[in-house]
């Protein structure tokens, strides 16, 4: 009988992508392995956890909040997910347990603590989320992206690991010919990708769609995909009609890695799977790190790529007309200056990886 590895954890595509990648490894290793994701009940993890393949069981987990009635709704749904997930590890035979992160992970990896079950945690981005510093005290291992984040592992004893981020199947060999044939785009333009479709990224569709006008002298030369994410799509479309530049507007496009690697410069958040993403694909990116955050996360991730040369940051100012003037400076020097590009994807080939996800597989299959 094969073991059982449940993926606890989502809520974003963020948590959700790295476990279906080790996923998708530990499924070729080892074909007799049974995987299940516990997950949020989000659309989000819904949609991607069927496109994959993978069973999963959803728990009425939520977000922390200190607002008196969400948590108190927070510690409702905590306990009753923890008690679902003992219910149900309870049952299953030769087990190990991977926190993925996001509110699910948290009761889940409780209840395999209360169980005895090993959990191991894959965390990604330079500062843990409150459900890895939780976790940290229960588990035996953790996978990270960064050798600095360590240090908020080491108190808790857990043994860490510095493997890379785990990426899709998919970024270990992209066709962006593919890419470009399925969406009917122009062989003889260069690509600028707008990532507008995560989560939280209005401002940068706001951002984008106020240049467009301004860009379209590069309209010889440059086409635009602009992904807009599906609550977006019908005001950014608005934004590009009449343009002069070429343009191909979508709410989504799921063969990412083959867009970026057609692609010849990217505008985009810095979450931690993104700028894995943008260095294996060998993307030159403007990064525009999302500034809400209470620990200012996505600044440390972009700063790492920034450090390398791969890529620059421009800042999400609140006042959109600033914003838009700063990004629209870099654009244009970055659409002007091929050799600034060339010297970025050479930056990006010297530290963008796609092993992580099997060294993650292999060692959870020997553990």
């Amino acid at each position: 009988m094969g073991r059982t590895f449940v993926f606890a954890g989502g809520g974003t595509g963020g948590h959700i992508y790295p476990g279906l990648a080790v996923a998708q490894r530990i499924q070729q290793l080892a074909p007799e392995a049974k995987i299940i994701f516990f997950c949020s009940n989000r659309d989000i993890d819904k949609s991607l956890l069927e496109r994959a393949g993978f069973d999963y069981m959803m728990v009425p987990a939520v977000g922390l909040s200190l607002h008196p009635k969400q948590f108190i709704e927070f510690v409702k749904q905590y306990f009753r997910s923890r008690k679902i997930a003992v219910q149900r590890l309870s049952q299953m035979d030769t087990l190990s347990v991977i926190g993925i992160g996001g509110f699910v992970a948290g009761p889940v990896c409780h209840a395999a603590h209360k169980l005895g079950v090993p959990i191991s945690l894959i965390n990604v981005d330079i500062v843990p989320g409150k459900a890895n510093k939780l976790a940290r005290n229960w588990a035996q291992q953790v996978f990270l992206q960064f050798e600095e984040t360590a240090e908020y592992f080491a108190r808790a004893g857990a043994l860490a690991r510095v493997t890379g981020c785990p990426l899709r199947q998919e970024f270990e060999s992209p066709d962006g010919k593919r890419a470009i044939e399925q969406l009917g785009l122009l062989r003889d333009k260069k690509i600028l990708l707008v990532l507008g479709g995560s989560s939280g990224a209005k401002s940068v569709n706001e951002a984008v769609c106020s240049l467009i006008n301004k860009m379209e002298r590069f309209a010889d030369s440059w086409q635009v995909v602009h992904l807009t994410g599906r609550a977006n799509y019908e005001d950014v479309a608005k934004s590009y009609a009449g343009s002069k530049i070429c343009h191909k507007v979508l709410p989504y496009y799921d063969a990412m890695a083959d867009l970026m690697a057609a692609s010849e410069l990217a505008i985009g958040r810095a979450g931690a799977v993104s700028i894995a993403e943008y260095t294996a694909a060998v993307l030159p990116t403007l990064l525009m790190p999302y500034p809400h955050h209470k620990d200012q996360h996505q600044y440390r991730n972009a700063n790492k790529l920034v450090e390398a040369g791969a890529a620059v940051i421009v800042d999400d100012l609140p006042e959109l007309t600033e914003r838009a003037e700063w990004l629209l400076e870099e654009i244009e020097q970055l659409l002007e200056d091929e050799s600034q590009r060339d010297e970025m994807r050479q930056s990006c080939q010297k530290i963008g990886s796609t092993a992580a996800a099997s060294r993650i597989a292999k060692v959870l299959l020997d553990s």
